[in-house]
């Protein structure tokens, strides 16, 4: 475990949040204790930024019950970046877009796996797919298209699932794309050189946020790189071998509130320091 004595912790800090399986879990409930420890820590003034392979569709209701207004959001591994803005007609803007042609990926896995289902996310909301996915699997509207269609225009995600599909991760990489598994049936594809950590690397630049003050908590393939990235970066207790592996230290499982712990510590750390400041006495 790495530690960070020697980091002024009182200074607002970049907080890269993971949505399923750090924040939410699998029955879509978000335990009190963690709520509160998003809501301390935006009140420490903390950048607190969900970073998630969902889309728009996915991750809006998730800020919104988490009382994140405002700040920044990624979504799509990546792939979208959104300022989000109480003022804006749907509580957003777009800030990024990372895209990329589509094509050459689709043709690589149609010609590996002939069944595959292939979903293109739209910049705006939903997804363009060759056939439908159970709706359990993709946030948001879907609309079946051909594959010329899907190869037509540029994309900032694709989803492919199969049975097996994380055979050919390598394969699919070879065509140069960012790709990541989520499970044995399912990749998750970006455009070159797109990351959680590439795109939280450009947020953390704008905001002038020191890489010393930057914390990512996550438990899935997809946030391997933003935890190798982040001066602090945590695996919750139940991630895989390879995501704890990745990562400076190991918190909680989800059950255990992990993330809360995590928060909690930072703004321990932040009081320890005020305390410490000499105060200024009365003549």
């Amino acid at each position: 475990m790495t530690t960070h004595d020697n980091v002024d912790i009182a200074s607002p800090m970049l907080i890269a949040l993971d949505i399923d399986g750090t924040l939410l879990h699998a029955n879509s409930h978000i335990s009190d204790v963690v709520h509160e420890a998003i809501d301390r820590a935006q009140a420490a003034g903390h950048h607190l930024i969900l970073a998630t392979g969902r889309g728009l569709d996915g991750l809006l209701p998730i800020a919104e019950r988490l009382g994140l207004t405002t700040g920044y959001a990624v979504a799509a591994n990546g792939g979208l970046t959104i300022r989000l803005d109480p003022s804006a007609p749907d509580g957003y803007r777009f800030a990024n877009a990372r895209m990329f042609d589509p094509a050459v990926v689709i043709q690589a896995a149609l010609s590996l796996a002939p069944s595959v289902l292939v979903g293109v996310e739209e910049l705006v909301r939903g997804w363009k797919v060759n056939r439908p996915f159970d709706p359990s699997l993709l946030n948001g509207e879907q609309t079946q298209a051909t594959v010329v269609d899907l190869c037509a225009g540029p994309a900032c995600r694709i989803s492919l699932a199969a049975p097996e599909i994380r055979l050919h991760l390598e394969a699919l990489r070879a065509t140069g794309m960012t790709v990541t598994t989520a499970g044995p049936d399912w990749l998750d594809v970006t455009g070159p050189g797109v990351s959680k950590a590439t795109t939280l690397e450009r947020l953390r630049a704008k905001l002038g946020v020191a890489i010393e003050h930057t914390v990512a908590i996550g438990d899935g393939a997809n946030d391997i790189e933003a935890l190798a990235w982040a001066g602090r970066g945590v695996a919750m207790g139940h991630a895989a071998e390879a995501v704890r592996e990745a990562a400076d230290e190991v918190t909680g499982t989800i059950d255990e509130d992990g993330a809360a712990v995590v928060l909690a510590s930072l703004l321990r750390s932040a009081a320890g320091r005020s305390a410490e400041q000499p105060t200024e006495r009365s003549a």
